[in-house]
């Protein structure tokens, strides 16, 4: 294992950790659950996958490489799909998104 191999694996975890932990921050800072979902589900999509991708390069080309790939594929198509059944979900029952008052189009008489 070289040095730049080592490097760049690192390099795309601690990437991926910083997506994750502006997730989430997201979470925490947001006003409503469509804001906290769409924060959660974008940053933390792209975070593990950057995780996913340093640990390949960490591994090189082997058969766990391969199944570690399989995963990120998995994660890349369910954590969007998983997050819009969410938010539909929620707009079915009536959870009303935030709006703030200044950003409200004033309404004409």
């Amino acid at each position: 294992m070289t040095e730049i191999q080592i490097a760049i694996s690192v390099l795309l975890v601690t990437v991926g950790i910083f997506f994750i932990f502006m997730g989430s921050i997201g979470i925490i800072r947001l006003p409503d659950f469509y804001s906290r979902t769409h924060s959660i589900s974008k940053s933390d999509t792209l975070g593990i996958i950057l995780v996913i991708i340093g640990l390949i390069v960490y591994e090189g080309f082997t058969q766990s490489s391969f199944k570690l790939a399989l995963v990120s594929l998995f994660v890349a198509l369910s954590n969007p799909i998983g997050s819009h059944a969410l938010g539909r979900a929620a707009l079915k029952n009536g959870l009303k998104p935030f709006y703030n008052k200044d950003n409200k189009k004033e309404e004409s008489n």
